[in-house]
């Protein structure tokens, strides 16, 4: 099963594209990052509505971007992991919007994802023939949530 992995939960944005053979086994097809260290290399730190902005503007070429390095379309996405929190607030929920109208708009399943739990699980994935992303570990509980 394929699944289409959105992170927003801070100044950058990342999409990737997992290929789930059975729950804890994946192989990473696309990693993709919509990177802000210019925008707020001027203030010192991340400034979170330049941020959340920011995400508005990239969060559709970063996703057509990691679906194409996957050599996939939406149709062949099984589910959508987002990240639902902890973060910025308005970072959160420009991914997470996205990923709730993604999934309405085609009937893929959606599970919010805890960042944390993601970074935590992440270790546990078995890797396949390319290494898992930090964060990938969403996709064990996507993967049962999809797969009921």
């Amino acid at each position: 099963m394929l699944t289409l992995g959105i992170e927003s939960s801070c100044d950058d944005a990342a999409v990737a594209v997992i290929e789930t053979s059975a729950p804890g086994i994946a192989t990473v097809r696309s990693s993709t990052v919509a990177n802000q260290d210019d925008i707020h290399r001027a203030y010192g730190g991340i400034v979170p509505e330049l941020a959340s902005r920011n995400h508005v503007v990239t969060i559709v070429p970063v996703i057509e971007r990691a679906l194409s390095d996957a050599r996939c379309t939406l149709a062949d996405i099984g589910g959508i992991a987002v990240t639902s929190g902890p973060g910025l607030v308005g970072s959160l929920l420009v991914g997470l919007m996205f990923a709730k109208g993604l999934a309405q708009a085609t009937g893929i399943a959606m599970v919010g994802v805890n960042h944390i739990e993601g970074h935590l699980l992440a270790p546990l994935l078995e890797k396949s023939d390319r290494d898992a992303v930090p964060g990938a570990g969403c996709v064990r509980r996507a993967y049962r949530v999809v797969r009921g």
